[in-house]
């Protein structure tokens, strides 16, 4: 089980510190000092230096700090990181506020004085420890709790896949009874079922057409006891097919879509429909029967949700919603796929 990778240190450290619960601790203390530089030195360009100082200071030590320590201080790492961040803490220091005062000529400063220079080393070394520790905690416990969410994710899915064989056994076992010939054509529609459940269990994404394979059999199998049951109308472009998505996404919706629909009384179309629409893909399954709303104790409707939110990071939706007798479930998914690294 993996998670997405943040990427650079560089540009997530910046990010976190531009979020307001770091940003003004950070003003707070840095608005005061370029305040005090300004009263207590002479030269027009003390506050520029200061507030450079205080910019250079801010960025450099956080982002140093996750650089050399990504996983948190350990004493496995011994003096050299922490000598090498002391370093870069002191090369900073002297070159903002010793190096450019002399480049430009300026006199003396509150910030620039060899003893308040010493405090600055200080602050850069307690302020990057301080900051890159709580980014890189909070990006731990990001990773944690996603982690957490895969977890019951996958518990999930395991439950979803023995409680359609169990209730595909039982239709069967009284087929048998009723129909030996029918009860053997379901025999070989629940082996092929779940040789690709098996296959989707083991991979991220696959095409539409195989997921829209896998529904049709299911679909197929109904139809097997009650051929009136209802009428199954697909409507996918050539082309469409070929888009990756995250395997078995439509079972529980086709579940439910025969459950609550035709196998409730509603008999009727069954309409699965999918599309390219505004650089999403856009998959509709409508089924007849009047929408009821979200039922208690569901696991269907919440996995699927769950999956959307971790395959493709928020950037998917699922809307179910009535349309007069009939129920209509949604499903808008980014055309590129699923997010590269997350078992879905």
């Amino acid at each position: 089980m993996r998670v997405v990778p943040e990427g650079s240190i560089v540009r997530s450290t910046l990010k976190a510190l531009l979020q307001p619960k770091r940003l003004m601790p950070i003003l707070a203390v840095c608005a005061p000092l370029v305040i005090a530089q300004r009263a207590f030195s002479r030269d027009p360009l003390s506050v520029p230096l200061g507030i450079l100082m205080c910019v250079a200071f801010v960025t450099v030590a956080p982002v140093t700090w996750r650089v050399l320590f990504p996983e948190g201080l350990e004493f496995s790492h011994g003096a050299v990181r922490l000598a090498l961040y002391a370093a870069v803490g002191a090369g900073t220091v002297l070159s903002v506020g010793a190096a450019v005062p002399k480049v430009l000529g300026m006199g003396a400063t509150l910030l620039t004085e060899r003893h308040s220079l010493l405090i600055a080393v200080a602050l850069f070394a307690v302020g990057g420890w301080g900051l890159g520790r709580d980014i890189g905690m909070e990006r731990r416990l990001h990773d944690l709790t996603r982690e957490a969410e895969l977890a019951q994710l996958l518990a999930l899915r395991s439950h979803l896949d023995p409680h359609f064989l169990f209730n595909t056994l039982n239709a069967i076992a009284e087929w048998c009874r009723q129909d030996p010939e029918v009860g053997e054509r379901a025999v070989l529609q629940l082996s092929s079922i779940l040789r690709t459940v098996l296959d989707a269990v083991r991979i991220r994404a696959w095409p539409l057409d195989r997921e829209l394979e896998l529904v049709r059999t299911l679909f197929a199998l109904h139809l097997l006891r009650d051929p009136g049951l209802f009428e199954l109308e697909l409507a996918v472009p050539e082309g469409v097919g070929q888009i990756s998505v995250p395997p078995m996404l439509l079972l529980p919706l086709a579940e439910n879509a025969v459950k609550h629909g035709p196998a409730s009384g509603h008999r009727g179309r069954i309409h699965l429909s999918a599309e390219r629409q505004n650089g999403a893909l856009r998959i509709r399954l409508e089924n007849p029967g009047p929408y009821k709303g979200p039922r208690e104790g569901s696991a269907g409707v919440p996995t699927v949700e769950k999956r959307l939110s971790l395959a493709y990071a928020g950037q998917a939706s699922l809307r179910l919603e009535g349309r007069g007798e009939r129920t209509r479930a949604e499903v808008v998914l980014p055309i590129e796929g699923p997010v590269p690294g997350v078992m879905t």
